[in-house]
């Protein structure tokens, strides 16, 4: 049974249907001993949102013992189940149904797995774990590439972690209607992460190794600088070229590993360098 189960009486007819569908879904189902049928779609729906306690009430009405209710609710016959919101019918079914139009039926309103992880992605960048976030935004995104709002936070998280090529092509896929004040927060913090990445000193790093390609030591502060701006992919490259040429670099190899363990789960850049060092080893 639904753990988040409530019996519907006049008593508590105000605060559930009233109060209580104001912060949660609730759905509402009417039953009669003697209709088998409505006893059978009040079990399935229990069963079938039994997960979802933290998203939907799940209300019964037992029809001979709540006449009254059932008949504020207009109810003309069994069985039949009603999906409340803000105090106001929204959706229902009545009549007999075969499991797949109950499943169509809850889909419509329950949450998404991606609704989960979208979610989990929005605390964790509100957190400051810009790694996590990437993560979570991204398992949603591979659920659902289409919505504007799971992209606009993978694009977010993608800033945070230095994918600026990443997150604005992420950007360019937003259509002017999902153009909000979240979409331009993410273009400006982009603008300033690439200015960022960079800056003089990386450049004239750049430069340094340019002139000195076997200073090891010029090498690894470039390698450093691009990984505080979050520039990962270009202190791989780096790094994983110098361990190319020189297999016995031991400190080399410790910082390619050291940016590659830094990586978010989930980002192809490290199965793609581990990837690229065991050929190398082996």
């Amino acid at each position: 049974m639904n753990p988040n189960t409530v019996a519907l009486t006049l008593e508590n007819f105000q605060q559930v249907v009233l109060e209580d569908s104001k912060e949660k879904l609730l759905l509402v189902t009417f039953f009669a001993e003697q209709v088998p049928e409505s006893i059978e779609l009040r079990d399935t729906l229990a069963e079938k949102t039994a997960h979802a306690a933290d998203h939907i009430i799940f209300a019964t009405v037992d029809c001979q013992a709540q006449q009254q209710i059932a008949m504020q609710f207009g109810i003309q016959g069994l069985p039949t189940a009603v999906l409340v919101k803000d105090g106001q019918p929204i959706d229902g079914v009545s009549g007999p149904q075969p499991a797949e139009a109950i499943d169509q039926f809850l889909e419509k309103h329950l949450p998404k797995p991606e609704d989960g992880l979208l979610s989990e992605a929005k605390q964790l960048i509100s957190a400051g774990d810009a790694s996590g976030a990437f993560t979570a935004a991204k398992q949603a995104f591979d659920l659902n590439a289409e919505r504007a709002d799971i992209k606009l936070v993978l694009a977010d998280a993608c800033v945070s972690i230095g994918k600026t090529e990443d997150a604005q092509a992420l950007l360019d896929t937003i259509m002017m209607v999902d153009q909000d004040s979240y979409y331009q927060a993410i273009i400006a913090k982009l603008e300033l992460a690439n200015e960022a990445s960079n800056s003089p000193e990386i450049q004239a790093l750049e430069e340094a190794l340019s002139a000195a390609p076997d200073d090891v030591s010029v090498l690894h502060q470039l390698a450093a600088q691009y990984n505080q701006v979050n520039r990962q992919e270009d202190a791989l490259r780096i790094l994983f070229a110098r361990v190319q040429a020189a297999g016995d670099d031991a400190e080399s190899k410790k910082l390619l590993l050291d940016v590659i363990k830094a990586l978010p789960e989930g980002d192809g850049l490290a199965s793609t360098y581990r990837r690229k060092l065991y050929t190398l080893m082996y």
